[in-house]
């Protein structure tokens, strides 16, 4: 009942609004998440389904519109939906990690009222708590721009969303108990392309037709390779970043990741492999769709297209290829090299150095030495109501220390509107992937070897793609800019998802005293309390 009159409330409040505000429509959008029986490599499996579905339906919209997502769980622990690179201006109480929202419980529901505020692009939405990830609950975002903006390509003749990644055959709570056991995750089973293994999902196109395809690796532990055989690929968007427009054969995706291609269907009629293939990983893990022409009657046969596997410099080459198309409009009608980032002084410098720790017995992973645990209260929540003893600010260093793992609950303080340079080092032998809730920042450099401050001299000050995850190589490191114009608790993770759960994560708390609704909206009138917030009111609506 109280949940009703909420509805009610919102369905008056965002009416009003839009008679304010008419050009920034609202889609709806009821979501019921359950358990359901898959098979995607064969074996059944118990996934998490939205609306009977794996992956969950995709979500369609424009620049600025207001997105309604009303969540039903229906499963039998808690469950949040986070939504990787929408940037939640002014209003992290949406972004759905438990650094800011309390979980949704069982049989219960929570509307997420969120706006794609000057974003375009491609997305996807995950669940973030407790492994969900690994069962699925995960589906793509489109953004597209508003009819009077314009796009540095033609309108294709189809838009396909391609949510690819690595799987395993175990059940998440099974791979969640190997992991609170202080064990590494097995080797992934499988990969799959939109929920599907081998041959199991079929794009159709027409001859002579351009096509554009939205790639997201949704994966939990490895980077992956993407190829259509016999086509060329255009690239022309990454995470909300339109790019210059570089031709590639082949494409390395990390995790986190996404991209728009534009395809041409400029062969002869037939169907040809689409292949998905883990990179940097022994043994090498490959799935296909299919490319069909819708005049072929001529199948696939012989094996898919090979591509990279192991080749580091390759890919680091190829990441240093993709640049900003600085003359092109992106979700405003000025130029995106308008902004001119290089410009800009920093102010700060963060420092932020992933390892490997072992601690009480058990693997962790870490941020500059400090492994996060998860308090009994979300942290914004707490924020808000100013409860003591949930977290402390400067609880992680902003450099390497060099010290022995410990754990914490961590949360890094930032100034609201001052602009920074943050170094990812990777002193390890894996790739790492690191993604910032609630902003798109620019990858000013990355190499091989230890970062100094003589590193700056090669960074890339003029057109580099500004997006919201990056890659950082085994033995290297990436350096990006961003400038600190979002209030809020955001989380700083890896995505590769054991690390991220056992503690590769911390909260950046960027911070304004000025207290209005300029800088950070108010806390929901419907949002959920928990830990030691239980009981206490939000506010009028």
């Amino acid at each position: 009942m109280g949940d009703n009159r909420f509805l009610c409330s919102l369905l008056l409040f965002l009416f009003l609004l839009s008679c304010v505000n008419a050009e920034d429509p609202y889609r709806f959008f009821t979501w019921k998440v359950t358990y359901g029986d898959i098979y995607p490599l064969g074996v059944k499996q118990r996934g998490i389904l939205i609306n009977g579905q794996f992956p969950g339906p995709q979500i369609d919209c424009v620049t600025n519109d207001n997105l309604i997502v009303s969540v039903y769980n229906y499963l039998d622990e808690p469950f949040l939906i986070s939504w990787n690179g929408i940037q939640q201006r002014r209003n992290s109480w949406q972004d759905g990690v438990y650094g800011t929202n309390c979980p949704i419980p069982p049989g219960k529901n929570f509307t997420y009222v969120l706006q794609v505020k000057d974003q375009i692009g491609s997305f996807f939405y995950f669940p973030s708590l407790g492994f969900h990830k690994a069962a699925g609950g995960f589906g793509g975002i489109k953004i597209n721009s508003r009819p009077m903006i314009p796009v540095p390509f033609p309108p294709p003749a189809g838009d396909f969303t391609v949510l690819a990644g690595d799987w395993f055959k175990n059940d998440h709570a099974a791979l969640r108990a190997i992991l609170d056991g202080g064990h590494n995750l097995p080797f992934p089973d499988g990969l799959l392309i939109n929920g599907r293994a081998w041959n199991g999902y079929t794009f159709t196109v027409d001859q002579g037709k351009t096509y554009r395809f939205r790639i997201s690796n949704v994966g939990l532990t490895t980077s992956i390779n993407f190829r259509i055989a016999g086509h060329k690929m255009k690239l022309v968007e990454v995470e909300g970043s339109h790019t210059l427009q570089n031709t590639y054969s082949s494409l390395d995706i990390h995790l986190g990741q996404s991209y728009s291609v534009l395809v041409t269907a400029d062969q002869p009629a037939q169907d040809y492999y689409i292949a998905v293939s883990t990179r940097f990983t022994s043994p090498v893990l490959t799935t296909t769709a299919i490319l069909h022409y819708s005049n072929s009657y001529v199948r696939v046969s012989g094996p898919p297209p090979g591509g990279p596997t192991i080749q580091i410099d390759w890919s680091l080459n190829q990441a240093r290829s993709i640049r900003w198309n600085l003359t092109a409009s992106g979700p405003r009608p000025n130029p995106q090299g308008s902004y001119h980032y290089g410009l800009i002084n920093t102010s700060r410098t963060i420092r932020l150095a992933n390892n490997a720790p072992v601690i009480n017995g058990k693997q962790r992973y870490a941020v500059n030495s400090v492994s996060f645990v998860p308090a009994d209260t979300p942290l914004k929540v707490a924020d808000y109501y100013k409860i003591p003893g949930v977290f402390y600010l400067g609880s992680i260093p902003d450099h390497p220390t060099g010290g022995g793992g410990y754990l914490q609950t961590s949360v890094m303080p930032a100034d609201f509107r001052t602009y920074v340079e943050i170094v990812f080092e990777n002193w390890e032998d894996t790739v790492q992937s690191w993604h910032i809730d609630g902003y798109s920042f620019f990858v000013v450099g990355m190499d091989g070897g230890s970062w100094s401050p003589a590193s700056r001299n090669g960074y890339n000050l003029r057109d580099t793609v500004a997006r919201c995850t990056t890659q950082v190589y085994p033995k290297s490191w990436t350096a990006i800019y961003m400038a600190l114009d979002n209030v809020g608790m955001w989380n700083i993770r890896s995505e590769n998802w054991a690390r991220q759960y056992l503690g590769q994560q911390f909260y950046l708390r960027v911070y304004s005293p000025a207290n209005s609704w300029r800088d950070e909206y108010p806390i929901p009138k419907n949002a959920l309390l928990c830990g030691r917030a239980s009981g206490r009111r939000t506010r009028p609506l």
